[in-house]
């Protein structure tokens, strides 16, 4: 199987961050203008049956609702969503793989999925996925019945996806905060990955905001808070950025667009306004000499420890 090929465009637009925020009239508003906005771009979208709590599908879900039948079968056709462990127990087996599939597909209020990913199955073991009648038993038979027209596995942890794409049976693999200006660390899985025929999605090309806003902003780097010395290395690729009249957001997302091995980066959009500027910065001037520059600089300061984030 393969991956539809709307589904590879370069950029994808994430909906990690549609509907987390309910605390007021206004935060309800915001984020049905969003989801409108999302399912109007044109582009695929990237969501999962647990964003949310779910609220990120059922917003799509009415979106799509609000269009007319062809336009929104258009847009269903480009949603990928995950099937996610139960919240309360952490069941992560055949029977709930495929309730979560089906309340994924009444949220968003259609009867196929194009591309089905196992989300970040840290509740079981590697072992308990594989075996019969587990989690990757269901992914394939939701395949074989039309119901997910490819499956993909997405998580953090580069050694963990590595085990779940070398056996063989994934079109896809995803894995985020992995390939970007500070983490490089992907590069060999998403390399083999590509080499098999599996489609490539790297996710959060600026590590969750720190290469969006700069080293000044106080954001964080994989849901992290940023040390003096990444905030220090980040600066610099600012201030190098700069001098070659480019942001430091666009040089982070031409990073992953440009990567061969890479087929469709995920961004998160969030707003109305994220959606709209994330052109501009694709299609930024970026000078050949930054890339050299970049590449002889001393590599990021990192942290990430993925044995210790596979457990969280």
């Amino acid at each position: 199987m393969h991956v539809e090929h709307r589904h590879l465009a370069r950029l994808m637009l994430g909906a990690s961050g549609l509907g987390r925020r309910a605390e007021s009239p206004g935060d309800e508003a915001v984020a049905r203008a969003t989801a409108r906005a999302l399912v109007a771009s044109g582009r695929p979208i990237d969501t999962s049956n647990a964003y949310a709590s779910g609220r990120s599908e059922q917003l799509l879900g009415r979106a799509l609702r609000e269009l007319p039948a062809a336009e929104a079968a258009d847009a269903a056709a480009r949603i990928v969503t995950k099937v996610d462990a139960d919240p309360q127990t952490g069941r992560l087996d055949r029977e709930r793989v495929l309730r979560s599939a089906d309340e994924s597909l009444s949220r968003l209020g259609v009867d196929r999925i194009p591309l089905l990913h196992l989300h970040d199955p840290y509740s079981i073991t590697f072992d308990e996925a594989c075996a019969r009648g587990g989690a990757i038993d269901a992914l394939v038979e939701l395949r074989d019945s039309g119901v997910a027209g490819a499956i993909g596995i997405a998580a953090g942890p580069v050694p963990l996806v590595a085990r779940y794409a070398d056996i063989g049976v994934f079109d896809a693999v995803l894995v985020h905060n992995r390939w970007t200006l500070v983490d490089r660390s992907a590069r060999a899985l998403f390399e083999r990955a590509s080499l098999q025929g599996m489609t490539v999605f790297n996710a959060a090309p600026f590590g969750g905001g720190l290469l969006a806003r700069g080293a000044a902003s106080g954001s964080t780097y994989a849901y992290r808070p940023a040390t003096e010395e990444l905030r220090r290395w980040v600066a610099r690729v600012e201030a190098l950025s700069a001098r070659h009249g480019v942001t430091l957001a666009a040089v982070a997302l031409q990073f992953s667009l440009r990567a061969p091995f890479i087929h469709s980066t995920i961004v998160g959009a969030s707003s109305v306004r994220r959606i709209t500027t994330l052109d501009d910065l694709a299609d930024a001037v970026v000078p050949d000499e930054l890339w050299s520059e970049l590449a002889a600089m001393p590599s990021a300061p990192t942290w990430i420890d993925d044995d210790q984030e596979e457990r969280r």
